[in-house]
Formats: structure tokens, sequence, C-alpha cells
């Protein structure tokens, strides 16, 4: 099965060695999107709230760069520098999906790139 890269403007460029997407089959594997603006390359401006809501809006510019939306996601990695920000995430997270909810897992992280307080991957399931 072959492998296709996905890659769109509307998403932070990478920032290292690896690609914002990778599509195989009907599965998309989404890097990790933490809370920068994709015109700047700088993290939002705002609170955490603000940080969480970039991030969702970044995964789901690549989502739809790969053909599907945040609906298609199956499993979402959510990794954050103070686990205290997690029912806020829960709150931004109700404004981005709908029931059936995918998969999740939130781990606590001593640091993250840039200096961002949230990171998120996610693997999408297409066509089903």
């Amino acid at each position: 099965m072959s492998r296709q890269i996905i890659s769109t403007d509307q998403a932070p460029q990478a920032i290292g060695t690896y690609s914002q997407a990778v599509r195989v089959g009907d599965t998309v594997y989404l890097s990790g999107q933490i809370p920068l603006v994709p015109q700047t390359m700088s993290l939002v401006d705002g609170d955490m709230e603000a940080q969480i809501r970039q991030v969702f809006c970044n995964l789901s510019a690549v989502a739809t760069a790969a053909g599907g939306n945040l609906a298609d996601v199956a499993k979402l990695n959510v990794f954050l520098t103070d686990l205290a920000h997690f029912p806020l995430v829960n709150q931004v997270m109700a404004e981005f999906f709908a029931e059936p909810y995918p998969a999740r897992a939130a781990v606590g992280v001593a640091a993250l790139p840039k200096g961002a307080a949230v990171e998120m991957d996610a693997i999408l399931a297409l066509g089903g």
C-alpha cells in the first residue's frame, strides 16, 4: 500500500523532520499540532482556551487537506504540560466534535515544542 504525504498551508508547516500527515489507504496519521498560527508560525495570543482552540483548528485543517474532517477522527491523543487544563480540553472539544466521540488519551508531559502548553495528534479513519 502506498503512502501519500498530506500538506496544507492552512496549518503550521512542519518544524522538524516530519510530515503534517501521512495517508495509508483509508487511514490518515496526523502529526502533533501545537497552538501555532499558520500565517506567523508563532504561538497564538491568548489564554489556554485559545491555545486549545488553535490546536483543534490546526488538526481540522490537516484533516480537510487529507479529504476528511474531525468527524473522521478515530483516535485523539492530548498532551498537556498541566493536567489541570483537562476539563477545558473537554469543554472546547465539545465545540469541535459530536457523538460518537473518538477514542482518546490525555497525557501529562514536562514540556512541549516552542513552550506550548498543549499538543494533540490524531488518527483519521476515512471511507467508513
